[in-house]
This record gives structure tokens, sequence and C-alpha cells, in this order.
């Protein structure tokens, strides 16, 4: 069995009764929505006409949302439904990173994710959903699309029908009738200050979705006359992580590097001091995740009812790993066991590399942001891991373990590694990008409204200006030490781009 809905677009008077049911049926708290209507007026005086596009969960034979859940809150039922668990649920948000939909919201009066499960407790008695109950119409129509005498599967086999965004690879099972571009694409319809009878509602978490009247990717003459806002899932927090993770798991790599070189040697003092940054840095990170989750008081559910196939849960785990590395390599350093220490120390860094790399496979399973989807972004994340390494060597003190060889090493690693940072950066930037959501992001962060803090702080101030200090005849210690603040400066602004205007691209 295949729980399918089949919307017809040539019937829906937008009347939004499907919402009202949806709403009471399930008591859905104000301000959110699992069932809402987008209007969108097309055309030309006298030329024009609304379409009405129904807007819902698409209940994926292959949902995103159920793979990336740490706790298994999220879940798909026998039947094909997409249900949810409120009770198991973290707050994370993943969910809502991996929706590409926008169908899943934060429950205000709970603080966990939800979502439409085709009003399964209804199905389950042989009643319809209460959105397919109410429609005056008959323009919403649920059933079996696996049994071809059901209405639903003879409208598939019978019509056109389309999904949205098929490039994704979900495999919706919400199918629309006579369905036009205006509404399926979200980024075709612009939006103004005000909809028919109401406003743009602009107090969301983070303003929600970023439309431009200056966008490229607007169709002519085409206008949201009502829609509804979303938030956007991780908020300051994400960026900042990102950037704290990367310093916490990236100290040691250019020490094990000069080591196997044979340009370094073991300094107890250098060690001591790299070990609790790194172990403090990612302390830091932990507690910037969690202080992300709505849920808080669940927290430790990732270690204790892991889905395995999450890789939020798999990183919570490389992080414990690392952090236990870091503090037995800061014991034995402490104790004096240097043979330890050697034995320990590229265990550590591999370690590092594995919680450096991690997001970008958290990222990959973010499908609702496309932007996130680079094939780049593992090599990126690791190099750096390095370039932050190379950067805090820059302006470590003498007295606190520095010495001229390690200097020397850490100009030279800081070097390549913009060098490949901003050449990584490029190629997340200029590289043909296979849907319009990656190109939009890409147009706010480059012309849009991160165009400054990219320009001027990723790659101006955070990338060449540190490259030009490095390549001066002869670098001083005032200049390597600024280069390296500038470089993770620099790194900062380029994750918060990269994170935040992912997010703001518009998924319905």
């Amino acid at each position: 069995m295949r729980y399918g809905v089949v919307i017809d677009s040539r019937k829906c008077i937008g009347c939004h009764s499907c919402t009202v049911a949806c709403k009471t049926e399930n008591k859905v708290p104000l301000g959110v929505n699992r069932t809402w209507v987008k209007y969108v007026e097309k055309g030309k005086f006298p030329h024009a006409r609304r379409i009405f596009q129904v807007t819902r969960c698409s209940h994926c034979e292959k949902p995103p949302c159920v793979e990336i859940c740490p706790v298994t809150a999220m879940y798909q039922r026998r039947d094909g439904i997409v249900d949810f668990n409120p009770a198991r649920c973290i707050g994370c948000k993943a969910c809502m990173q991996a929706c590409p939909y926008d169908a899943i919201y934060v429950d205000p009066d709970r603080n966990t994710a939800a979502k439409c499960h085709l009003c399964a407790h209804r199905i389950e008695i042989g009643l319809e959903p209460a959105c397919a109950a109410v429609c005056p119409e008959r323009a919403l129509i649920a059933g079996d699309l696996d049994d071809p005498d059901s209405e639903v599967a003879q409208l598939v086999a019978r019509e056109t029908v389309r999904v949205r965004k098929p490039e994704q690879g979900t495999r919706p099972k919400v199918f629309y009738i006579d369905a036009d571009e205006s509404t399926m694409a979200p980024t075709a319809a612009r939006h103004e200050s005000f909809y028919m009878w109401s406003e743009r509602n602009r107090h969301v978490h983070g303003g929600g979705a970023a439309y431009f009247l200056a966008s490229p990717f607007l169709q002519r003459n085409t206008l949201a006359a009502y829609d509804v806002a979303h938030d956007r899932p991780w908020g300051w927090q994400v960026p900042v992580y990102f950037w704290m993770k990367a310093v916490g798991s990236g100290l040691l790599a250019v020490p094990a590097i000069g080591l196997a070189l044979g340009r370094m040697s073991l300094n107890p003092l250098r060690d001591i001091v790299l070990s609790t940054l790194a172990l403090i840095f990612i302390a830091a990170t932990i507690v910037l995740l969690i202080s992300d989750l709505s849920r808080k008081d669940r927290f430790l559910k990732v270690l204790t009812s892991t889905q395995p196939r999450s890789w939020l849960s798999k990183g919570a785990f490389l992080l414990v790993i690392y952090s236990m590395f870091c503090g037995a390599l800061l014991l034995g350093t402490i104790t004096g066991h240097a043979i330890l220490c050697r034995f320990l120390l590229w265990p550590t860094v591999i370690a590092g590399i594995g919680a450096a790399g991690y997001t970008a496979f958290l990222f990959g399973q973010c499908e609702g942001r496309d932007l996130w989807q680079t094939p780049l972004l593992p090599v990126h994340l690791v190099v750096q891991a390095v370039l932050v390494s190379a950067a805090v060597l820059m302006f470590l003190p003498t007295r606190l373990g520095a010495s001229p060889r390690s200097q020397a090493l850490a100009i030279v690693a800081l070097s390549i590694t913009l060098i490949l940072h901003l050449l990584m950066v490029a190629g997340e930037i200029a590289i043909p990008h296979s849907t319009v959501n990656a190109e939009y992001a890409v147009w706010l962060i480059t012309r849009g409204p991160y165009r400054k803090l990219f320009w001027g702080g990723a790659v101006g101030l955070g990338g060449v200006l540190p490259l030009l200090l490095l390549f001066a005849s002869s670098v001083s210690a005032l200049a390597a030490a600024l280069s390296g603040l500038l470089a993770l400066g620099g790194l900062l602004a380029f994750e918060w781009c990269f994170v935040m205007a992912g997010q703001r691209v518009p998924n319905s």
C-alpha cells in the first residue's frame, strides 16, 4: 500500500477549507500550517488570472527528513505516510533543512517539529483525511496509489500530473493536475510587503525566505497574492559552531604534519596549549549545538536513541571520540609520556579530520538547501581545519611553545591552505549549479544582501590581504599574527554567508 494525494488545480477555488479542517482536526496552533493555499496572480490586465496551489507535505517515497533525524522521531509507516513522534524529538530542526517543500515546522506549544501525517488516525478507521473530506470541489483526492481501482490511482494514470521539485529525487506522492510553473517554482513569483488581505510575516525566526525584486529568477508579471511565512530553522549558532568546530578539530594538524616531515618536534608546552584550546573549542561547539535545540532537555537522546543513518548522530559520536583522544593526548603530555604522545598525535588528528568533515555529509542530507549539496565541501572542511591550525600557530607566542621553525612551517601551511580555500570558494560559487535554488543562493551571496560580507570580509580582508602579507619579502612577527587573525575572521565571514544564504532561499 502507498497512500498518496492528487490535487486537481483545475478545481481548486482557494477557499482554504483544507487549511481550516487541518487546523481543527489536528489542533495546529496559530502561526504555523500543515496545509495552506498559495495564491499567485499571473499576466497583465485584462489578460490575467489567479492560480491556487494547495501546499503540504509530499509524503515522499524516499523522505530525506526520516534519514536525517538523529533520534527516529520522523519515520515512514508501512502505508507510505511519513509520520512523526513528538515524544522523541530533540528540536534540532535538521528535518526542516532536509525537507525541500517547507512542510515541517516547530510547534510553538510543544517546541518540537511537526507536520502533516495525512490524518493517519482517520485513515486507520477507514475515513479520508480531513482536508479531502471537506473540499467542496473534490480538488483533493487521497487514497492507495497501488490499488488500480482507487480514484487517486486512476487519476495519476489518466491525467498529466507533476510533483514539486522532482530533481531532488525524493519521489513525492502528492501529485498536481494542471499545475502552473509560477506556483510550483518558489522563486518564480514576486512577493511584496502586503498580500491580498494580510501583511507578510517578517517576524518569524530569521525573517524567513528572501524574495528580492532584483532577482533574475522572477517570472514577468507574476505576483504572489497570498502565501505563508516559514522560519529559517538554524540561527547564528550554526555558522559560529561551524567555525568553532574548524578551530577545535584542526589545531593539532600542522604540528602533526611538521613532526612527520621532520620540521617540528614534540613540544610539551605547545602541545598542552593546543590540546587545551582544542578541548575548549569543541566544548563550546557542543554548547552551541545544544543551545540551538528547541528541546534542550532531550539532548542526550542523540547518544542514547541514535538513528544510525543520520550524520547528526554520527557527528555527535565523532566529536566525543575526538574529545577523548584530545584529553588522552593532553594527559600524556602533562605527565611527560613522550612515547604515548607521539603514538596518540596522529590518531587525534585523524579523529579531528572526522570531526571537521562530518558536517559536509550532514549538510548533504539537508536536501532542502541546494547550495549545501556541493561535492567540494568534505575536502573544503578539511582544508579549513588545517588553515585554522596554521593561523593559530602564527600568533602563538614563544612563551607558549612557539619557535622559529613552527612559525616558518605555519607560514607555508597558511599560504597553501588560504590559496586552496579561495579556490574552493570560487569553485562553490562559480561552478554551474543544477538547480535554480542553488543559483539563487549564490546570487544572494555574490550580489544580494551578503555581498559586502562575502567580497569584503571572506574574500578581501580574510583571503587576499593575509596572502599579500604572507608573500611579502620578509614576514615580521606582527604581519604573521595579523595574517592569522585575518584568515580566521575571513573564514567566519564565509561560514556565515554559506549557512545563512543557503537558508534564505524560498522552498514553497
